[in-house]
């Protein structure tokens, strides 16, 4: 979305102020849906396990990724047996669909597939939650959670606790679509079991987040490893001096270009592409003597036509432990709506 994102999103100005018409209409339509579902009208669905709903507010990228991966580990640290979920977008997959590390992300999705080899948690796909949960716990009985990639706007399906993934920057305006980025408004968030805030967060704006639980979170640059041998890895040290051409098709590729410069990294050229860009080899053509880098959500796509001199970073999700506990007392108390 990085490379769509209408520029009116930045600021409410007068050219967002035109979208207002059908950003007014879009508001009233996604409150009367939230609103039959909470008074009945539309049925919500219980599964027979607690279920963690990981997701955002906005359109674009806010770093859920990482903290699905985060929360199945910590989960498990913790004696749970977590399953994971996820719609599966940019996938073809028409049915609930099973995802492990050698997935085709054509049928079932990037983020799906490097979610099932970070995590080692099992992990279907479908665009009906319900059933593809369903799926899950009846291939893994062994299963006592489940986590939802990006669901907070699946209502039907019923959840016991819900994290929303805070991006200052991808909130823009705050006013909703098409006159900014927000699916749902800011209100929602008063409802969240916690708040996540990816990177800083201004005094203005934290002004206007609820009094929930509220956790920090840092998204920290692991090694780099080679995409086709994952066991060799490097530091950034080990790069520097080389001819580098990072590439990226996240949700905001400048980010990535910037972190590879705060390691130190100078960088010969950079290519941006849209969030969810199905490469080809053409993409990762480079010159003789450079080097590619790649965001490791790019690269399960890559690793059948890529080269040899193509590194991966890895990214960890660095959040405070106690940042567990809020969602622990909603899996063992009542459920919410």
């Amino acid at each position: 979305m990085a490379l769509t994102r209408p520029s009116w999103w930045r600021t409410r100005s007068p050219a967002a102020a035109l979208w207002w018409p059908l950003a007014g209409l879009f508001h009233l339509l996604a409150g009367m849906r939230r609103l039959a579902y909470r008074l009945g009208v539309l049925r919500q669905e219980r599964l027979p396990v607690p279920v963690i709903v990981v997701g955002n507010i906005a359109v674009g990228g806010s770093g859920k990724t990482p903290v699905v991966i985060w929360l199945a580990a910590a989960l498990r640290a913790r004696g749970w047996h977590p399953g994971i979920l996820s719609r599966g977008y940019g996938g073809s997959a028409e049915v609930p669909t099973s995802v492990d590390a050698q997935s085709d992300c054509a049928l079932v999705g990037d983020e799906p597939v490097l979610l099932a080899r970070r995590s080692g948690c099992p992990l279907w796909v479908g665009r009906d939650r319900v059933a593809a949960g369903r799926a899950l716990l009846v291939t893994h009985p062994e299963v006592n959670v489940l986590i939802t990639d990006d669901g907070l706007q699946h209502y039907r399906l019923g959840r016991n606790a819900e994290i929303c993934v805070i991006d200052e920057a991808i909130l823009g305006n705050t006013w909703p679509l098409p006159a900014g980025p927000l699916r749902e408004p800011m209100t929602r968030l008063a409802q969240m079991s916690l708040l996540i805030c990816n990177g800083e967060t201004s005094p203005r704006f934290a002004t206007r987040l609820p009094e929930v639980p509220r956790a920090a979170m840092r998204l920290a640059p692991g090694s780099f490893y080679r995409l086709h041998n994952p066991a060799e890895t490097c530091s950034a040290q080990s790069l520097m001096g080389q001819k580098l051409c990072a590439a990226a098709g996240i949700a905001h590729p400048e980010r990535f270009f910037a972190t590879l410069r705060a390691m130190g990294l100078s960088l010969a050229r950079t290519r941006a592409f849209p969030d969810h860009h199905v490469f080809s080899a053409q993409d990762l053509v480079i010159d003789a003597g450079e080097v590619l880098l790649l965001t490791e959500k790019d690269a399960v796509k890559c690793a059948s036509f890529a080269h040899a001199d193509v590194w991966v970073l890895p990214v960890e999700a660095q959040i405070d432990e106690a940042a567990l506990e809020p969602l622990l007392e909603r899996l063992h108390g009542p459920q919410t709506a």
